[in-house]
């Protein structure tokens, strides 16, 4: 594919965002946790090949990164692991770590996508951050990707044996992603895998979280990988934040009345300058997938978080039916200042459990959520 029409993300665009009722997420007032002793972000379901939502024995079969709850939450990155869920309705049920320790080559699991084919294998693409066995995390990513049968007789299961393996590093024109030092909002990227088929012409893509060079620094980027055989290539980016978003997280797309909505999340502090634009839901617009994109509502603004609780829910993920899912972060009026309390206070202000399900509408280029 070489006729990717790469788009700028730029300050032109943000001073076009309005904050109203359409994108402006409704107060989360309660976050009971969905696993006790756990907390989770960043979930994603097992597809089928159509997209739809993997089911068995009549639950929804999801993943999300998983930790168990102790200490700053901000620590839950150094020990993230991918959980298995079943769902059913509002409750959800635990079915386990997704992989046999020390099964990854990284240090810990971070987010990915997945999807069930037909010979009952379900391909799991996800972040492999750090090195396998090292003693200090480091922020290495790459795209890894393992086949495990999926098992729906009795207990729910990914069988452990399945060989994990190197499917993408950042290489050229993206950076490596590869630092030794730093954390959250102050790193490269090349993580967050979304697989996607496109209808138009059957075949299977990725995208992923990246950072191109931007002057002595770099800026956030949306690549797109597609497949031959069982080799992974990577194309010329979709979305390339132009100095405005250092950070621009979980890409995925949907299609939607023919066009394609490809959207993404990022945090307040990752803007340029810090503040400029809400925490929230950012998305783009195109007639095919390799573009040319435009930012959806003029601004690329889908949803916010309310003023009054400004790091509420993170990590937002559209399904194919316009329900949008994500995860509660921290309710406080002061929610950057939460994640940076010291370890008692953030973690009596932080939710890590799944927040309640949005659901949008979707017009051309323009987004509102649905009461």
């Amino acid at each position: 594919m070489t006729d990717i029409q790469t788009t700028r993300w730029t300050r032109r665009h943000l001073d076009r965002l309005v904050l109203d009722g359409a994108t402006t997420a409704p107060i989360i007032t309660a976050a009971p946790k969905a696993l006790p002793q756990h907390d989770i972000w960043d979930s994603w379901p097992i597809q089928e090949e159509d997209g739809s939502v993997c089911l068995a024995g009549g639950a929804e079969l999801w993943m999300a990164l998983a930790a168990p709850v102790a200490g700053h939450p901000e620590e839950r990155h150094d020990r993230a692991r991918i959980r298995l869920l079943a769902r059913k309705g509002d409750e959800w049920h635990d079915l386990g770590d997704a992989f046999a320790d020390g099964a990854s080559p990284g240090s810990r699991e971070w987010s990915g996508s997945a999807v069930r084919r037909a010979d009952g294998t379900v391909s799991v693409f996800y972040t492999g951050a750090g090195v396998r066995g090292e003693a200090t995390p480091t922020f290495h990513q790459r795209v890894v990707l393992t086949q495990p049968r999926l098992t729906v007789d009795g207990e729910v299961a990914l069988e452990r044996g399945s060989a994990h393996r190197i499917a993408l590093r950042g290489q050229d024109p993206y950076l490596p992603a590869d630092e030794v030092e730093g954390g959250p909002g102050r790193i490269q990227a090349f993580r967050d895998p979304g697989w996607f088929r496109d209808p138009a012409d059957g075949r299977e893509y990725l995208l992923i979280a990246a950072s191109i060079p931007w002057g002595d620094d770099y800026t956030g980027a949306i690549a797109l990988a597609d497949v031959t055989t069982e080799e992974w290539t990577l194309l010329p980016p979709l979305v390339v934040s132009e100095g405005v978003n250092h950070e621009i997280e979980r890409p995925h797309v949907v299609v939607h009345d023919g066009r394609y909505y490809l959207f993404f999340c990022t945090t307040s502090r990752t803007f340029h300058p810090a503040g400029v634009a809400p925490t929230g839901l950012y998305g783009f617009v195109a007639p095919a997938l390799t573009g040319p994109y435009r930012p959806l509502n003029g601004s690329g603004l889908v949803i916010a978080n309310p003023a009054e609780q400004p790091e509420q829910a993170y990590a937002w993920l559209v399904l194919p039916d316009l329900s949008v899912e994500s995860f509660v972060n921290y309710l406080a009026p002061d929610g950057e200042g939460a994640r940076l309390a010291e370890s008692a206070t953030a973690r009596a202000r932080f939710g890590g459990t799944v927040a309640p399900t949005l659901h949008l509408t979707l017009k051309g280029d323009t987004t509102a959520l649905a009461c």
